[in-house]
């Protein structure tokens, strides 16, 4: 893996619960909005004829995962055996943002076991997948669910936070463990990166306990050792000291590839009231190489777009230009990913409503055609494929 190159996009599955107007909770099923489940031969055509080998890509989990024990495979069934018919290799992505009614939401403790079973499930099904992303983004998932209140069990507290992040690194341990009893799995981990520059001495401090924060999914699923004001944190806000030791003693981090991703709003300047605004001067080569040196892994860049069409060009040409460096100076960064494939709907609200606002993100417009960042993007993947995939040109 450490040797190949992989140009991917992804087709967003995400599935989080929201309070609707009415105060009942509502479901924000981004296939569905997208019309994915109407035009999914499309969307494998389109990806197929970019020049795309690799689809970050997964059921919708609320709707296959039907009760303990329970699953209806008939739209994976359909899905994954055409990408293997067009030769397009799945990331597999099997929890983005929500879970299943019966679950409830991320407060729950049972919510590992059963998504390992889930997981395993899915591999027995599908033995000629190797790639996966159990839980997308674990700290966002825990973040907006449970510290800013946007969705699933709607919280804002610390206590509950770390709860769900608990809750979250555990369920993506356990499912990993569970896939490789069932395959030779590689983890493409997907993860928010992130970095805070203090706007003046006053917010120092909470600059720092947010860089500190930012790492906290990703120690606790590698076994890396968090800092000792992130443990005391921990602790402080109910993670048991069994629960910790338990995080420090797996060794899944052998087969996983760290997927990183970046975002006009993944930096940010801190003011000293809390408050922040967009701040890129380190870009994803100065958030990459932080990252890299504490964990050491392969890296794959596996997200990153622009809401605003006149500048998603010049933006997908920046990210490009980001990984082109980190691999001439000899960083193991194996992946590109643009994300995702067509506009997407209510991000730029974090999907905390359901307003249907078209983000002009994609590399398709919702109609299927194509943008001028997919255009750019066909050219990068036809001319870099061949270059990068030989190794006697350093690049």
């Amino acid at each position: 893996m450490a040797r190949s190159f992989i140009f991917c996009t992804g087709i967003e599955n995400s599935s989080p619960t929201i309070t609707g107007p009415d105060g009942r909770k509502q479901r924000v099923d981004e296939m569905e909005s997208c019309g994915h489940y109407q035009h999914w031969r499309e969307d494998f055509k389109l990806v197929h004829d970019l020049g795309l080998r690799c689809l970050r890509y997964g059921p919708p989990y609320y709707r296959t995962h039907v009760g303990p024990g329970h699953y209806d495979w008939s739209f994976a069934d359909e899905t994954f055996n055409e990408l293997k018919r067009l030769g397009i290799v799945p990331i597999a992505d099997l929890c983005h943002f929500g879970v299943p009614d019966w679950l409830g939401n991320f407060q729950n403790t049972e919510f590992p076991r059963y998504f390992a079973e889930y997981a395993k499930a899915f591999a027995q099904r599908f033995p000629w997948v190797r790639l996966y992303t159990p839980v997308n983004e674990m700290l966002v998932t825990a973040e907006f669910s449970a510290l800013i209140g946007f969705w699933n069990e709607q919280r804002a507290d610390d206590r509950s936070f770390v709860t769900a992040l608990t809750n979250v690194v555990e369920a993506n341990i356990r499912a990993s463990e569970a896939l490789r009893e069932a395959c030779d799995p590689w983890f493409v981990q997907s993860e928010s990166t992130r970095y805070f520059h203090p706007y003046n001495p006053d917010a120092v401090k909470h600059t720092l306990h947010l860089n500190e924060r930012r790492f906290l999914t990703l120690d606790l699923n590698y076994s890396h050792a968090p800092s000792a004001r992130m443990y005391e944190y921990l602790r402080q806000n109910g993670m048991t000291r069994e629960k910790f030791n338990y995080f420090m003693d797996r060794n899944i981090w052998p087969s996983c590839i760290m997927g990183t991703d970046y975002y006009e709003n993944n930096e940010l300047i801190v003011y000293p009231d809390g408050s922040s605004d967009i701040c890129n001067v380190l870009g994803y080569y100065g958030l990459t190489r932080q990252y890299y040196s504490r964990f050491r892994l392969p890296i794959m860049h596996t997200e990153t777009n622009q809401m605003q069409e006149q500048r998603a060009r010049h933006w997908l040409e920046r990210q490009w230009a980001n990984v082109l460096r980190l691999r001439q100076e000899g960083n193991p960064i194996i992946g590109f990913t643009w994300y995702s494939l067509t506009d997407q709907i209510d991000w730029d609200i974090g999907l905390r409503e359901k307003l249907g606002h078209v983000n002009s993100n994609g590399l398709f417009t919702l109609d299927r055609k194509i943008r001028p960042a997919g255009e750019e993007f066909k050219r990068i993947v036809s001319e870099w494929s061949s270059a990068l995939a030989n190794t006697d040109i350093r690049f």
